[in-house]
């Protein structure tokens, strides 16, 4: 088969992609007051993020209570985090619907709609702070601005951006499918909120792919080496994040719970929530299957020799 007939089926297929992608968009709509929220609140006598996720399980200093507080703390910083993500995920996604004005109208409206939709994420967690700080103490901080972090993030390279949005949308489908929907002892709105979240996830992660795909077969070799570099960067400005975010929960923590924590503990208590943070929301997407496989059919050895190295302190601590 020549180039030119290799290029018009694959031209197809990417089409065909495009397609179902607006397909499942349409299918899965959903509202956050008609199907999600119900005029519900959130079980604060449960867990909100599971210890698959929370790492709670292995922090033998605390006590049934503590642990449940801290699993609401993480979740409660879990959802905070999403919309900041989601703040440059949208605006990347408009800024892709460029290449396809004049082009593919369905790869168009797919990408339009994967925008909307991080905005109703967005607005969606910006509700649950609310609701969630309505009940619980005050004096939980978030540490980084969303605008200021999506302006830092959309300067680096559009190869690198991409590559960071599909490993943070392949995560959230593991999070969800492995950790949050079988644990029937986590508080039931906030099990559903991570569901509606994943039903849209799922489209997004293949329109990430997509495009990424598209961006690296526009680059030359130099740009494409460039590009893995903002990467890394890209990843260590997310764990200084997590990093900063650790460090205030663990504080509020201990300023909510009815007794005071030892250096012992207290150390404990800090070193487990950053794990468990770098786990969330780093290593459970860089160790992911199909990004590993993504990420290493568009990097050379070498290249993927430099992610391992800046990777491996956090995935080891």
């Amino acid at each position: 088969m020549n180039t030119a007939a290799t290029n018009v089926i694959a031209a197809s297929a990417r089409a065909s992609r495009y397609a179902r992608c607006v397909q499942m968009s349409k299918k899965n709509e959903w509202q956050i007051d008609r199907d999600l929220l119900r005029g519900r609140n959130f079980d604060f006598s449960r867990k909100f993020l599971p210890d698959g996720l929370s790492l709670v399980d292995r922090l033998s200093i605390l006590t049934t209570d503590e642990a449940r507080t801290l699993s609401q703390i993480q979740g409660r910083t879990y959802a905070y985090l999403f919309g900041l993500v989601e703040r440059f995920i949208s605006a990347k996604m408009l800024e892709q619907t460029r290449a396809h004005v004049l082009g593919d109208q369905l790869a168009l409206e797919g990408l339009a709609r994967f925008s909307n939709e991080e905005i109703k994420h967005q607005e969606l967690f910006r509700r649950m702070e609310t609701m969630i700080g309505k009940h619980l103490p005050p004096g939980y901080r978030q540490v980084a601005d969303p605008n200021d972090v999506a302006r830092a993030v959309l300067s680096a390279s559009t190869w690198s951006v991409l590559a960071l949005t599909c490993h943070i949308e392949l995560f959230v489908q593991s999070h969800y499918d492995v950790s949050i929907e079988p644990r029937q002892e986590l508080c039931p709105l906030f099990k559903d909120v991570f569901n509606y979240h994943w039903k849209d996830e799922c489209q997004h992660v293949q329109l990430d792919e997509l495009e990424w795909t598209a961006e690296h077969a526009r680059l030359d070799a130099a740009e494409r080496d460039r590009a893995v570099d903002d990467l890394i960067t890209l990843l260590k400005a997310v764990d200084g994040i997590l990093q900063e975010q650790a460090a205030a929960d663990a504080e509020y923590f201990q300023a909510i719970i009815s007794r005071i924590l030892s250096p012992q503990e207290q150390a404990a208590l800090n070193t487990g929530v950053l794990r468990a943070y770098r786990w969330q929301y780093i290593v459970s997407g860089v160790q992911h299957r199909h990004f590993a496989r993504l990420l290493g059919s568009m990097t050379t050895p070498v290249q993927m020799l430099r992610i391992q190295k800046a990777i491996a302190p956090i995935a080891a601590a």
